[in-house]
């Protein structure tokens, strides 16, 4: 039996890898808590959490897709 595992990374607002947390993570909570706390260390609080960064995972054909995007790229002051 094969059991498909899921690897996630954490992507900047412009859709690239993170320049700094760049590295495959093995779940979303493993991610974001590598997130929080790099958020921590550099003084930011959370809030470069929900402002910069986002997640995506590896899908089985090897390419990348965004699951939670940064909260700034969907606050973007458009109304519909």
């Amino acid at each position: 039996m094969v059991l498909n595992r899921r690897l996630y990374r954490l992507a900047g607002l412009d859709g690239n890898p993170h320049p700094v947390l760049d590295t495959p993570y093995e779940s979303i909570d493993a991610a974001m808590k590598a997130a929080k706390n790099w958020c921590r260390n550099q003084g930011f609080g959370n809030s470069c959490l929900h402002g910069g960064i986002g997640v995506e995972v590896l899908t089985s054909t090897g390419d990348w897709r965004t699951i939670r995007y940064p909260s700034s790229c969907l606050n973007n002051g458009l109304s519909l």
